[in-house]
């Protein structure tokens, strides 16, 4: 018996230390070096004209830089090209995370940019550089444009959502912008996973430009030992991301709107001042007058999985999409898939109708990574809206294109089959749904 007691502690001992090394190399591989990286663009209150990029590099490097120039089909381009300073952020993550370290995060903001140009970018210092980068700024007149959209990267982000942002890439290379809806990561603070999350995007991240909104695990206690104490946003949020800063003052970066010439987009927190949140976007609503409008979040109005309801969501913020018939609503949270709309006539309204009349806008629930909950059965009947697809056990992504009075959606499994379709036709200030 003595025997085993002590082949028994040798044992843990063993992995005890095994683990520790797997940390160690972890931690190295999530820590930032001179080079810059995590380098990603953020959509702008006006993305015809102005633009954000981020990046990160070792906590020494305190000056940072980037290089723009209008994009041509050889290298001299380079010739005419500007340097802007960047505004530097030391994020020292970790008390907040068992693998954090000092990093320096650096932001520029460009504006004055040229509408529907190609520019060639690049960001660092006199002594490391990165590669050159390209994006598109939008068009300034009311032309087609298209976007994706994924739920929840959250878990296996290196080892399965990487083949869904690429895949959705393949699908649509030229999209004008990405949607992320919450819970990016699993871990609100740790920095493998937020590496995790770069690494599977690539060069994606710099070059279509993110509209992200913090899920329920952005936000996490800011000590690693007592991660149950009072969430705060993702220590890294922040300095990592470029977005407007047009929202409410206390949700800097999490919730704001962002305008192209026939589309305005809301983004919001459904994790924090849901009332407050809802006189904001009376005004943004009241305000809008683009053809189109898509608002996303992370927590659904009308859930797709068991036990997941959010009723403080609908009581505030239901009835202004209704009011100021928004289009769609694109959401996570619920690791599953469900689409469907409250309808003028529910009564009259079978699967097989074409061309109905929707009262408010289409919802979305969708999920991207590797994590999957099941379906509740029962549907959105008893909130008198009605569920016309659902699924689970599948990685998806969206990609929605606009062209004038016509909206078309669409969802691809991770190896690219079409899984849902519907279109919305405008006609006088109304959608007509062909699903």
């Amino acid at each position: 018996m003595i025997g085993s007691s002590i082949f028994l502690s040798l044992q843990i001992s063993w992995a005890q230390q095994t683990q520790k090394q797997l940390d160690k190399i972890i931690k190295k591989w999530a820590a930032p070096d001179e080079f810059p990286d995590h380098i990603i663009l953020s959509a702008t209150a006006d993305p015809t004209q102005s633009i954000g990029v981020n990046w990160r590099t070792h906590a020494n490097n305190t000056v940072g830089y980037l290089e723009i120039g209008i994009a041509g089909p050889g290298p001299e381009f380079r010739i005419n090209t500007k340097a802007y300073p960047a505004k530097r952020t030391l994020i020292n993550s970790a008390e907040a995370s068992k693998d954090g370290f000092k990093s320096s995060f650096f932001e520029v903001q460009l504006n004055g940019l040229k509408p529907n140009t190609l520019y060639a970018y690049r960001v660092g210092n006199d002594n490391f550089k990165s590669e050159w980068h390209q994006f598109s700024t939008a068009s300034n007149q009311s032309t087609p444009l298209s976007f994706l959209y994924v739920g929840d990267a959250q878990n296996y982000i290196l080892e399965l959502w990487s083949r869904v942002i690429r895949n959705a890439y393949k699908k649509a290379p030229n999209a004008d912008f990405f949607i992320h809806a919450g819970d990016l990561i699993d871990t609100a603070h740790d920095e493998s996973e937020w590496n995790e999350w770069f690494a599977a995007g690539g060069f994606i991240h710099s070059e279509i430009p993110a509209i992200a909104v913090p899920g329920n695990h952005e936000y996490r206690g800011l000590n690693a030992n007592r991660p149950r104490d009072k969430p705060e946003l993702s220590i890294q949020w922040d300095a990592q991301f470029g977005f407007p800063k047009n929202g409410p003052q206390e949700l800097h970066k999490t919730c704001y709107y962002i305008d192209y010439p026939n589309l305005r987009v809301i983004a919001l927190n459904s994790n924090r001042a849901i009332k407050l949140q809802a006189q904001w976007l009376k005004k943004v609503l009241e305000e809008n007058n683009k053809k189109w409008t898509v608002v996303t979040f992370h927590h659904p109005i009308f859930s797709a999985s068991t036990g997941r309801d959010n009723p403080e969501l609908r009581k505030y913020w239901k009835p202004l999409f209704d009011q100021y018939n928004v289009d769609l609503a694109l959401q996570g949270h619920d690791h599953s898939y469900a689409r469907g709309a409250i309808f003028e006539n529910p009564i009259v309204v079978n699967r097989s109708d074409q061309n109905k009349e929707l009262m408010g806008p289409v919802y979305v629930v969708s999920v991207s990574g590797g994590k999957m909950y099941s379906v509740n059965e029962s549907g959105w009947d008893k909130f008198g809206a009605v569920q016309e697809k659902n699924g689970e056990r599948k990685q998806l992504f969206q990609h929605i294109s606009i062209d004038g009075d016509q909206l078309i959606y669409r969802s691809f499994t991770a190896t690219g089959e079409l899984f849902d379709r519907f279109e919305l036709l405008k006609q006088n200030g109304k959608n007509q749904y062909i699903d």
